[in-house]
């Protein structure tokens, strides 16, 4: 290689459309549309760098972290290297996918990529969206869009696209929480129009960890946790949290009153759920209408215990949250890099648990979709029983509906 050339190896956090992808290296928090974004980490408070970025170099983090699933579901390229290869990124780089590597120096000819086979049984497609463009994206992708049912997002992704401070809102008292309801309900109105005839939407309830709800609070008191993977989160907090089912009861009012019955089209479902009674529990808590369907996510071993239970408790559907399950089956943290080699979306310990979720749902009649990467999905269709459907982030599903559409 051209002594004026450096090749620094890493390792992919989250793919993207093209193989080669060259930019100038952006090492700041300010937004610069097509730029390379380098940065030590990645954390919620750079939602805008990130979602203006080209492709994001990284000095930590895991395959699984919130923002790495933000930017594979925009189709951002994330690559990791060494932390002290960061300093050496400035002006023209030049990423390849396919060797997880970045070049510094002037440009050289791109190499282009073979991309995978296309997938004939997508089943009742999901796909995971962090924002409105998410839904536009696959709705353009023509007549194979039909295949995707519902379109999936996280509340605190609706909350990072509008500049929202969640626990700061509903600290500010009635006024702060019709002001945060009224603001996600105008949001999820635009997401609704914009489905085609058939399709839905399933919205995640607020599910912010402490060390997450620190990075964007600014007034509301946030409890210092040990191990906030695992503490007051997901049901756990909705349960202790009356200003947010005020603010939920303020969304879904604003929904019904822009969209009539279409309102219907936007599904709840509930994070981080433990088992049956912490289900039921949030369902009485959160005091829904008796027909509103309410979903949940089997994110833990306990859950997937509970899945027979949960069904006969009345939970309108299932979704199986990989990334978590993975890292709390094997003990591995999906966001630290030291111990990657111990996560794995395909171990048999996860596939089993997984194989339960799947079979028991089906049993009792309760519609069940399991999340996958591309790079997984070939493998959990040979190895796991049929879902009703897999969820995706949105670049990856386009990309198979592309490929399947140009074989048939």
């Amino acid at each position: 290689m051209n002594g004026s050339r450096r090749r620094i190896l890493g390792f992919l956090l989250a793919g993207g459309t093209e193989s080669v992808l060259r930019g100038t290296c952006n090492r700041t928090r300010v937004p610069r549309e097509g730029s390379i974004l380098v940065t030590p980490f990645l954390e919620a408070g750079m939602y805008d760098a990130i979602v203006a970025a080209r492709a994001v170099v990284c000095g930590s983090g895991g395959l699984t972290g919130h923002m790495q699933s933000l930017c594979r579901g925009r189709g951002i390229p994330v690559l990791r290297v060494d932390e002290a290869d960061l300093a050496d990124l400035v002006g023209e780089v030049t990423l390849y996918l396919e060797s997880a590597s970045i070049v510094v120096g002037p440009e050289e000819s791109a190499r282009p990529g073979t991309g995978r086979s296309a997938m004939d049984d997508l089943g009742s497609a999901c796909a995971v969206i962090a924002d409105l463009q998410d839904i536009t994206t696959i709705n353009s992708s023509g007549p194979e869009a039909a295949r995707v049912e519902s379109f999936f997002i996280r509340e605190e992704f609706l909350c990072l696209a509008l500049g929202l401070s969640p626990l700061d809102a509903m600290a500010g008292g009635p006024a702060g929480i019709t002001a945060y309801g009224q603001a996600v309900g105008g949001r999820l109105r635009g997401f609704v129009e914009a489905l085609l005839p058939g399709q839905r939407l399933i919205l995640r309830m607020l599910d912010l960890r402490s060390d997450h709800a620190a990075e964007v609070s600014e007034i509301a008191p946030v409890a210092v946790e040990p191990n906030p993977e695992m503490g007051l989160h997901g049901a756990r907090w909705l349960l202790r949290s009356v200003a947010y089912r005020d603010a939920l009861h303020v969304v879904l009012s604003t929904l019904r009153k822009h969209l009539g019955d279409q309102a219907d089209r936007v599904v709840l479902s509930v994070p981080f759920v433990r088992d049956e009674t912490e289900f039921v529990q949030l369902r009485a808590h959160l005091d829904l209408p008796d027909e509103a369907p309410l979903s949940a996510f089997v994110e833990t071993p306990s859950a997937v215990y509970a899945t027979p239970a949960m069904c006969a408790a009345g939970v309108s559907e299932l979704f199986v949250g990989i990334k978590d399950l993975v890292q709390f089956y094997l003990a591995a943290d999906r966001g630290n890099h030291l111990v990657a080699d111990s996560y794995s979306t395909r171990h048999p310990a996860v596939l089993d648990g997984v194989r339960r979720v799947v079979e028991c749902s089906r049993a009792a009649g309760t519609p069940v979709r399991v999340f996958s990467l591309a790079s997984d999905l070939d493998h959990y269709l040979e190895h796991l029983p049929t879902p009703d459907g897999y969820m995706m982030c949105t670049a990856e599903l386009r990309q198979l509906l592309l490929r399947h559409s140009t074989r048939t």
